[in-house]
């Protein structure tokens, strides 16, 4: 569309994508395609993070003259990602926010063995099963449990918290309610008291076999049909193809033939 003339607002208008990726995509020789949720933490940044280390140990500490290095190196990603990096670098160093020049000579910098610890990663490093930790993982969570008194007994709890609702087991519940409710955790105190304000309802999911996950089904498939009808179409339709849907139909059982009988052919 480019080569035949159209300008960048056109093609973004085209297909429905913002000018900013437009005019990236125009920038760049190949097509980058468009970043999906099994890409998270694989930027484009990460192969050359090596040399923008050497550099930046070199004493290169200007954001803009390590992007223009890169480019000419084929980089083919923004300047953002380049100035975040640098931030990240000015910050393992000491060094104030927007400084470029230091008056002494300052640490060298590194990638860290492992990805930072992240709440998410925290969250499923302290819920995941024993026996699917690895080695690493589970000297991670001792250190963890060793940076604070506070920390040790929050992982206690949702440790402790987390079999009781997954094997079912509603005579530990009473007393889990108890602890929470008298430790020291401010926020464990309030989740443990809106359970208590929902005792009935959180009593009978941890016993009861049955959960809401149809009607929760249910629920999303009549919010995709609505969305897909807005501004199409009434409510009487919605009705029709909501509640009048043809469901499907148990095949009957073929009946035995006698030895010898072959099925009938339609003409």
């Amino acid at each position: 569309m480019h080569r035949q003339g159209w300008t960048g607002a056109a093609i973004a208008q085209h297909p429905g994508l913002s000018l900013r990726t437009v005019r990236r995509d125009l920038r760049t020789t190949t097509f980058t395609g468009r970043k999906r949720r099994g890409d998270r933490g694989h930027s484009l940044l990460n192969p050359y993070k090596l040399s923008l280390l050497e550099r930046w140990n070199a004493g290169c500490y200007t954001a803009m003259r390590l992007f223009r290095e890169l480019q000419q190196r084929g980089y083919a990603g923004g300047y953002g990602a380049v100035a975040a990096y640098a931030r990240r670098l000015r910050q393992a160093q000491g060094l104030p926010p927007g400084h470029r020049r230091a008056r002494q000579p300052l640490p060298a910098v590194a990638e860290p063995p492992c990805q930072p610890l992240t709440p998410r990663r925290a969250t499923w490093l302290v819920l995941r099963r024993e026996a699917q930790r690895t080695d690493a993982e589970a000297q991670q969570l001792t250190q963890l449990r060793a940076q604070s008194a506070e920390v040790a007994k929050a992982i206690d709890l949702a440790q402790d918290l987390t079999p009781l609702v997954r094997q079912r087991q509603p005579d530990a519940l009473d007393p889990w309610l108890q602890r929470a409710t008298a430790s020291a955790l401010e926020a464990l105190q309030h989740f443990a008291k809106g359970l208590s304000e929902d005792y009935e309802a959180v009593k009978a999911g941890v016993t009861l076999p049955w959960s809401t996950g149809p009607v929760e089904g249910h629920i999303n498939r009549l919010k995709m049909l609505k969305r897909q009808m807005f501004g199409r179409a009434r409510l009487d339709l919605l009705r029709c193809r909501f509640v009048g849907a043809p469901r499907p139909q148990p095949t009957p059982a073929a009946r035995p033939r006698a030895p010898g009988q072959t099925p009938a052919v339609a003409a």
